[in-house]
């Protein structure tokens, strides 16, 4: 991957707003967002739970820098009509973003699960990533870490919800089957966020 920074945000909506915040994410905000010079992809999961509508979005970023640029900020300072009405309903608003500090594997998989790290990335990363993708229904791992100097700048859309919350590092596991997602991160000996998450929208913006 020749991009190594990120966005990653997670965010609960209510089962009434859920259509209208699909809309918005997929016909508005994320191409919003890929227009920021810097902002490569966006691939937008769903956690596979009935009683839950809880979202994860996950950004390719040129590096970590692009999330204190003044372009994004610009951006962030002057939300739309739609993001200034969707925002206040999010809830369990989990936001960070920094560097991609490994990834093993070749391609996507249809399903991520996640371990979240409030302090620190554990040592020897390399060597469970190693470990996981040699699994079966194991697609790729990587391990993301947090620049809370670039995401914690006080914007206008930050404003707009209460209770943000973020992390320290992220390690991410695609796959092909939930199984092999449980299997794998219980082989580590590692939490998981919530369970298990699908895909359900990419885009890609700059080459």
């Amino acid at each position: 991957m020749k991009n190594d920074g990120f966005l990653a945000i997670w965010s609960d909506i209510a089962t009434e707003s859920e259509i209208d915040y699909l809309h918005w994410l997929t016909r508005e905000h994320t191409q919003e967002r890929l227009a920021v010079t810097g902002f490569a992809a966006v691939r937008v999961f769903r956690l596979l739970r009935d009683d839950l509508r809880r979202y994860f979005i996950r950004y390719e970023l040129r590096n970590a820098e692009v999330l204190s640029s003044q372009a994004y900020l610009n951006r962030l300072n002057h939300p739309t009509p739609w993001s200034q009405r969707i925002m206040p309903s999010l809830s369990n608003f989990i936001r960070g973003g920094g560097t991609v500090r490994r990834r093993t594997g070749l391609g996507q998989g249809g399903l991520l699960t996640i371990a979240k790290f409030d302090d620190a990335l554990p040592s020897g990363g390399a060597a469970l990533a190693q470990t996981v993708i040699r699994m079966d229904g194991i697609i790729a791992a990587e391990f993301l870490e947090t620049d809370h100097s670039q995401t914690s700048i006080r914007t206008h859309e930050k404003g707009l919800r209460t209770g943000d919350q973020s992390f320290a590092g992220l390690f991410l596991v695609e796959g092909v089957r939930e199984q092999a997602l449980v299997t794998a991160v219980d082989h580590l000996g590692l939490t998981l966020c919530d369970g298990i998450y699908t895909q359900v929208f990419e885009l890609c913006g700059e080459p």
